[in-house]
This record gives C-alpha cells, sequence and structure tokens, in this order.
C-alpha cells in the first residue's frame, strides 16, 4: 500500500490519459458513424460492423480502466485519510466514475445488439461520458465563471474525440474498401469534421488558456504555463500533417489515397494520444493563474540556458550528502508512511545539493555527447559512404549502461538502498522504465540497419519506443524542494519530449511511406536531426 502512494502521482496521469484516449475513440467511432458513413450500401455496411467492434472495444477498455482508477483513488484515499468505504463512496471522483462507468457499458451493449435504424440512441451515452469527464477538471473547482468554463471544457473535449478520436475509424474504411473513390468520398467527409472540429478545438483552447494561464508571463513561468506551450507545439506538429492529409485528398490522384493517407493517419493518432496524455498531465497541475507567486522571471530562464561549457567531471560520492530517500525506504520496509502534507507521486521536498546538482548536470551532458554522435552516426549512415556507420543503435547500450549506473545514486549499484526498494520512488521508476526503452530501441534498430531480420513490423519498433519516451517524458515530474527549480527542470525536459515525439514519428513516416511519396525523403532527414538537437540541449543542461 506504501508503495502505491508513492508513486500514484504518477499513476494518477496515466490513468487520466487512458481515460481521456478509450473515450475518445469511442465518441469518436460514435460520431465517425454517424457523421461520415451516413449513407448504407453494401461495403460501407461491412466497413460499419467494423467501425462498431472498436466501438466496443474502446468502451470496454474505458469501462476497465474507470474500475481501476475509482479502485487506487479508493484505496489512496482510504489509507492516507483513515476513512471507511461507505464514506469514500459518496466521493465525487466515485460518482464521476459509476457515471463514466455506466455509460461505456452502455455504449458495450447497445453496440453489440442488432439494429435496422440508425445510431443515434448512441449519443446520450457519449454525452453522459464527457459530462463525467468535465466534472473532474479545472472548470469546476473554479468559483468564477464557472458555468461557461464547464461548457467550453465539454465542447474542447467534444471536439478532440470528433477529430483524433475518429481518425482511427477513418483509417479502419480505408483499409477495408477496395474502390479509390469511397475512400476519397469518406476522407473529404472526415476532413470538413476535422476542420469543424480544429476550429471548435482553437477558439476553446484560446479561452479556456486565458482562463488558466492568464498572462504571457505565467505562460513561461509556471509548470502549467509550459504544459499548455507543449501542448499548442504538439498541436501545431498535427495540423501540419492534417494539411499533408487535406492536400492529399483534395489534390491527390486517388490512387494514392489507400497508401499514403493511411501512414499520415497513423501519426496523427500517435502525436494525438501524446497530446490527450499532455492534457492529463495538466489536470494534476495547478492552473497558472492561481500561482501568482513563485513564477520564474525572464532573466532566470536566460541566466539558465546561456551556453556553457559541458561539465565533464564528476562529484565523488563521498561528496554528496546522506539520502533521505533512506528514511522514507526503512518507512515502506515498516508499512508505514507519514501523510503529514502529502502530495501523491512526491518523495520529499528537501533542495538539492550543489554537489547533486553537480552530479545532474555531468549526468546529462554525457548523455548529451552520446545521443550527439548517435544522431550524427545516423546521419553518417544514411549518406552510405562509411559501412561501419549502420552499426549506430549500438551507441545507444552505452548510454544505456550509464543512465543505469548514474541517474540515481542512492540506488543499487553505487548507494546503500536496494534495487527493488527504490521503486516506490517514481522519478527512479521514470529512469528505469527510460533505461528498458533504450536497451530495446538499440537492439531492434541495430539488427534492422544490419539486415538481420526482415519483419517490416520490426522496423517500426525503434520510430514507437522514441515517441513512447518523449510521450513519458511530459509525465515526468521533479521534486527538487523549490518551485522555481521544478519549473525550470521542466522547461528543459519539455523541448526534449517534443524533440523526441517528433523524432519517432518522423522515422515511423520514413518508414511506413511509399517511396513515391516526396515526403518520405524529408522525414529521412528529419530524425536525425531531432536526435542531434536533443544531444545538444543535453550537452546544455543546468541547474546552477
Amino acid at each position: 500500500m506504501a508503495r502505491l502512494l508513492q508513486i500514484f502521482g504518477f499513476l494518477s496521469v496515466l490513468f487520466r490519459g487512458a481515460i481521456l484516449t478509450f473515450q475518445s475513440l469511442a465518441i469518436g467511432g460514435i460520431v465517425f458513424l454517424i457523421v461520415v458513413l451516413r449513407k448504407a450500401n453494401q461495403e460501407s455496411d461491412a466497413i460499419k460492423q467494423s467501425c462498431l467492434r472498436w466501438i466496443r472495444r474502446a468502451a470496454i477498455a474505458l469501462a476497465i480502466v474507470q474500475i481501476s482508477y475509482v479502485a487506487a483513488n479508493s484505496l489512496i484515499l482510504m489509507q492516507s485519510a483513515d476513512m471507511t468505504l461507505a464514506k469514500v463512496s459518496g466521493a465525487n471522483f466515485v460518482i464521476v466514475g459509476a457515471i463514466g462507468l455506466a455509460s461505456a457499458i452502455t455504449i458495450t451493449v447497445l453496440t453489440g445488439a442488432r439494429r435496422s435504424r440508425g445510431y443515434s440512441d448512441l449519443l446520450l451515452p457519449a454525452a453522459a461520458i464527457i459530462a463525467s469527464s468535465v466534472m473532474t477538471s479545472h472548470a469546476m473547482a473554479r468559483l468564477e465563471y464557472r458555468a461557461p468554463l464547464v461548457a467550453f471544457t465539454a465542447l474542447h473535449q467534444s471536439a478532440t474525440a470528433f477529430w483524433l478520436g475518429g481518425l482511427p475509424y477513418l483509417l479502419i474504411a480505408i483499409r477495408r474498401t477496395t474502390n479509390p473513390d469511397l475512400a476519397r468520398q469518406l476522407s473529404a467527409r472526415f476532413s470538413r469534421l476535422a476542420l469543424f472540429s480544429v476550429a471548435v478545438l482553437a477558439t476553446t483552447g484560446l479561452v479556456l488558456g486565458y482562463a488558466y494561464v492568464g498572462s504571457f508571463r505565467a505562460a513561461y513561468g509556471t509548470s502549467y504555463g509550459a504544459m499548455v506551450a507543449a501542448k499548442v507545439i504538439l498541436f501545431t506538429i498535427l495540423l501540419f500533417l492534417g494539411a499533408l492529409n487535406y492536400q492529399l485528398v483534395h489534390r491527390g490522384p486517388a490512387s494514392s489515397i489507400l497508401s499514403s493517407l493511411r501512414r499520415f493517419g497513423e501519426a496523427e493518432i500517435g502525436i494525438g494520444i501524446t497530446v490527450i496524455l499532455t492534457a492529463a498531465s495538466l489536470t494534476s497541475l495547478p492552473p497558472a493563474a492561481d500561482l501568482a507567486r513563485d513564477r520564474v522571471s525572464a532573466a532566470e530562464i536566460v541566466t539558465r540556458m546561456a551556453p556553457r561549457p559541458p561539465r565533464l567531471g564528476s562529484p565523488t560520492m563521498q561528496e554528496l550528502p546522506e539520502d533521505v530517500y533512506a528514511l522514507q525506504s526503512k518507512g515502506i520496509a515498516y508499512g508505514s508512511l507519514s501523510t503529514e502534507s502529502f502530495v501523491p507521486g512526491q518523495a520529499g521536498t528537501r533542495p538539492n545539493t550543489p554537489a547533486e546538482k553537480a552530479w545532474s548536470e555531468y549526468n546529462h551532458h554525457w548523455a548529451g555527447i552520446m545521443v550527439l554522435a548517435v544522431g550524427l552516426l545516423a546521419l553518417v549512415a544514411q549518406a552510405g559512404h562509411v559501412s561501419g556507420a549502420r552499426h549506430w543503435p549500438l551507441a545507444f547500450l552505452g548510454l544505456a549502461v550509464f543512465l543505469f549506473l548514474r541517474s540515481d545514486p542512492e540506488v543499487w549499484p553505487l548507494g546503500p538502498n536496494g534495487f527493488w526498494v527504490t521503486f516506490a520512488d517514481p522519478e527512479v521508476l521514470l529512469h528505469r522504465i527510460f533505461v528498458l526503452l533504450v536497451i530495446g530501441l538499440a537492439v531492434f534498430e541495430w539488427r534492422v540497419q544490419t539486415n538481420r531480420i526482415a519483419s517490416p513490423n520490426v522496423r517500426l519498433v525503434f520510430p514507437m519506443l522514441v515517441a513512447v519516451s518523449g510521450a513519458l517524458l511530459l509525465t515526468h515530474s521533479h521534486t527538487l524542494g523549490n518551485i522555481k527549480e521544478e519549473v525550470l527542470a521542466e522547461l528543459s525536459h519539455i523541448p526534449l519530449a517534443i524533440l523526441a515525439v517528433a523524432a519517432g514519428w518522423s522515422r515511423w513516416l520514413e518508414v511506413r511511406l511509399p517511396p513515391e511519396n516526396p515526403t518520405r525523403s524529408t522525414m529521412a532527414r528529419v530524425w536525425p536531426a531531432c536526435i542531434m538537437l536533443i544531444g545538444a540541449i543535453l550537452l546544455n543542461y543546468h541547474e546552477m
């Protein structure tokens, strides 16, 4: 229980992201059936049945996640506040979870039943799902302008579902049809729906952004503002891919739709899920407008981000302080944990010492050297002049070993704490996950680059792991005992996450697009450049 208490801050973001994702898939599929597949014929009937199966699966997944989230939340509340199950059952999150669960079950039943008419009866449980989601948003917690903020939040989430949640069903429809004209017709209808959704998203996003951020200074001086900026950048990338799709549908030849449109759609879906995960992270942060004090100034950012020589020498273990995590480990071992001023997912508030900051800078700078080398070697390998350069993915193994040894000095093998005990710390847990991801992408991509694997699906492992790493980095929080230091750390890590997402999905497009598509060669240059930029940012990472 104590371990669950410690990592719940991280898990709650993943739960919330999963709920938003599956609700978007379920609602987006319903709207796709009603708006895009509105006219029935023999071929579209088969597409409808396939879409109904995936809507049902999304609703089942939503129900499972809702049950898991409510159960975990209830356990946390019962453990930390010494409440009974009867008292917890009246909490707002339980009521909201029950509404979402009942709505998901209703959709599951309705999509499994035989029907001879339309699908408008699915709109009521879909609206209930949106309502339950809005009930846990920042809008419901506001004392001023609550009603309009609730309305704008509902429109914002609905537009997200119509566009990003409906996109997978467009790909299903295109995959199941052999008629290019039908594919173009369905794509054109969805394009109009997507344009409407984008307009609603942009409008409501501006209103909500003004309400929750409030000023330009708060946009860069708070963690909430920085995450909103990250969401806007990812949204812009989505618009770029959407524009390519729009051009393909309205100007390209019909024969190119079945091949290229699906590939761009795959990347849109992946980046869209990342945007949803970013939105889930925002729900765990206080709005920037509520944090009038301890904002980071522009001068502080410039001072911190100014280029300086990298730190290539490390402090010794003896220079590091005795870690207070040892006390926490002792509490976990005995099954007790203080809940005074407790914030789920945070391990402590002791400020880092100069030695700890130097240790962290050393880690980031050497990691930057390795990542920069990977990007350069990947570009050299693409040129084809140096045969040995194709082994560039093996450089990631050195990075994985370095991160495993150096990321957390309080953990085995360098520190006194055991390997498993410190998995209760969400930051350590994320570091371990990143190490596994790095090892995975090194092994799979090396086998791809050296032609040891013929399967086309294996070629997708590297871009998928890179994109997932970037998405997870957006959930990576720092508890540094100082609000300004936490914001500065976020400002340095958010660009890394965005570049990783861009690198992963540009590599995905390079692999998946047909050779005749001119965008393919562009994507082949984008992802190594993104990796080199990640290395350059790591080389200029500073905490002092």
